[in-house]
């Protein structure tokens, strides 16, 4: 009984919490190490990217080189960024020696912060905390790539490619939609990882538009985020607040200000004009998809020339009653039209 116990005691002591192997590398899901074990899976995820033998391949977190592997055989050359070291020198093995070893370049490194080269197709299984800043990385590289077949939490996933009226509609999904076409490909268990994360995941293939809009990103960007500042509330109330009038109107002074100084009209002040308000950040909120916290209380008082003009866009456009959770792309790229003609912008 004794040596039982003792026995016992033994294995739970030398029992490892979190630690993962595969080849001897251990996988730490605090980095977002989930390493794609199915070999199934893997094989269609390489389908469904629709590689061409020519094509250079942009892989994201590569880990041990299962996914690797399958992309060597499909494309030209592969082009690895990984931020570990464990993993990089894990990689670098595995290939060492064989017919592959030629065609993959490994970059150790941040990717978000990694100045990336040419490349075709990007397929990746990321981690996901770098889901939304390494979006709009890729989204805005140039020159500009074919498509991307990434693998993401899957709610994240589901909010890339909402559609209006959707629950999960929001910022996110109109900034993507914006400047790509997204398609959801494959619904992924957490069971096909070692180790398994706690959600499960979605494979989505964006492809950016050709041409990319001809809309200034920063101003872009502003307006939606006022616009989205709580989704399901009318945008006469957005536009109505203290805090989004003041932001408002003072960009608006600025261009009057530039204007009169140069002695343009408003419609001539050009890119560069509009990028100098960018000191005047429109940025009310951290976040890529979630309503914001901010200060809903309404102008009061008597009601100033400027909230008028920017009320009279709404009303023209009847926008005054409709919701962001509602909007489609084009709608959203009207009302700005019209905010911009009326000398109203939102860098």
């Amino acid at each position: 009984m004794a040596g039982g116990k003792i026995k016992k005691e033994k294995q739970k002591g030398q029992r490892a919490p979190s630690n993962h192997y595969q080849g001897g590398v251990t996988f730490h899901k605090s980095k977002g190490q989930h390493i794609l074990k199915n070999p199934l899976l893997v094989d269609s995820i390489v389908q469904k990217a629709g590689i061409k033998s020519t094509d250079v391949i942009l892989e994201i977190g590569p880990g041990t080189g299962n996914l690797t592997k399958k992309l060597l055989e499909a494309g030209k050359m592969v082009i690895a960024v990984e931020l570990d070291p464990r993993m990089v020198l894990e990689l670098q093995r595995r290939f060492q020696g064989t017919p592959f070893s030629s065609r993959l370049t490994v970059i150790q490194g941040d990717v978000l912060k990694t100045d990336l080269p040419y490349f075709d197709i990007c397929v990746a299984n990321i981690p996901y905390q770098i889901s939304s800043p390494l979006t709009f990385k890729l989204l805005f590289h140039q020159p500009a790539f074919r498509c991307a077949v990434i693998m993401f939490q899957r709610e994240f996933a589901m909010r890339l490619v909402a559609q209006p009226g959707d629950n999960l509609y929001c910022r996110l999904s109109v900034n993507t939609q914006f400047y790509a076409r997204v398609s959801h490909l494959l619904k992924v268990g957490k069971n096909n990882f070692r180790p398994p994360p706690k959600v499960d995941s979605s494979v989505v293939r964006i492809e950016p538009r050709k041409p990319r809009p001809e809309v200034n990103h920063k101003e872009w960007d502003g307006f939606i985020r006022i616009c989205f500042i709580r989704k399901n509330k009318t945008l006469g109330s957005i536009f109505k607040q203290k805090n989004v009038l003041a932001l408002l109107e003072k960009n608006y002074k600025t261009l009057q200000a530039l204007q009169g100084s140069r002695n343009v009209s408003l419609g001539g002040i050009d890119d560069m004009d509009v990028a100098r308000l960018g000191n005047q950040s429109m940025e009310l909120d951290d976040g890529m998809d979630d309503e914001m916290d901010v200060e809903c209380d309404e102008a009061e008082g008597e009601v100033s020339e400027f909230k008028n003009k920017v009320l009279s866009v709404l009303k023209e456009g009847n926008f005054e009653e409709q919701r962001a959770s509602k909007l489609s792309q084009e709608s959203f790229l009207t009302l700005l039209s019209m905010f911009n003609k009326a000398g109203i912008h939102f860098s």
